[in-house]
């Protein structure tokens, strides 16, 4: 049997001390104060499913975005990887999208576990069609990336998640760091 707190024979009205103990909301006058026409303790825990309910909304719409913005990824570099000057830099771009291959792969699955289908990635950038231009575009989405995953993986109370997207963080960074190397190395002179 599964177990679901909020629902007979586990809701308030048979177990107050596991609410009283679990919902904070659960007895505290200062908060009951708001609600005192909608219906006593049960109305309590409706409303703490609501805002999980809510806050897994805002997380699965999260792993969307990162969804989309790695299949994005994929897409764009293997444009970049074409246009590589070098085999040292077309490489080093083939690494990259092997990193961002497993983050899709790894954030799907998450989101199956979630929400119980199959996520639809979409392509939500344009390409860049110069080379150099490809770089500047790639170092900045991956910094934003980056503290975008940081954001996740602070806000996450599944370990999993937490772990999934602080280490995809820690590559965006790492990528980043590739991408302004060859940047400066193409617009300065560098060699």
């Amino acid at each position: 049997m599964n177990y679901d707190p909020y629902s007979a024979p586990y809701n308030a009205a048979y177990y107050p001390t596991f609410h009283a103990m679990y919902n904070p909301a659960y007895n505290n006058p200062a908060y009951n104060a708001n609600y005192q026409n909608y219906g006593g303790p049960e109305f309590h825990s409706y409303n703490t499913r609501n805002a999980a309910s809510q806050a897994d909304a805002g997380l699965i719409q999260d792993i969307t975005k990162a969804i989309n913005g790695e299949y994005s990824a994929i897409r764009c570099y293997e444009v970049l990887a074409k246009m590589a000057p070098t085999t040292e830099e077309k490489n080093r771009i083939m690494e990259i999208i092997r990193d961002e291959q497993r983050h899709l792969q790894e954030f799907s699955q998450i989101y199956v576990r979630l929400t119980g289908q199959q996520p639809t990635p979409q392509q939500i950038e344009e390409c860049p069609k110069e080379y150099k231009k490809g770089l500047e575009t790639s170092m900045k989405d991956e910094q934003m990336t980056a503290h975008f995953y940081n954001e996740i993986s602070r806000k996450a109370k599944d370990q999993q998640i937490h772990d999934t997207f602080h280490h995809a963080s820690h590559d965006e960074q790492n990528h980043a760091v590739w991408f302004l190397y060859y940047f400066m190395r193409h617009c300065c002179g560098g060699k």
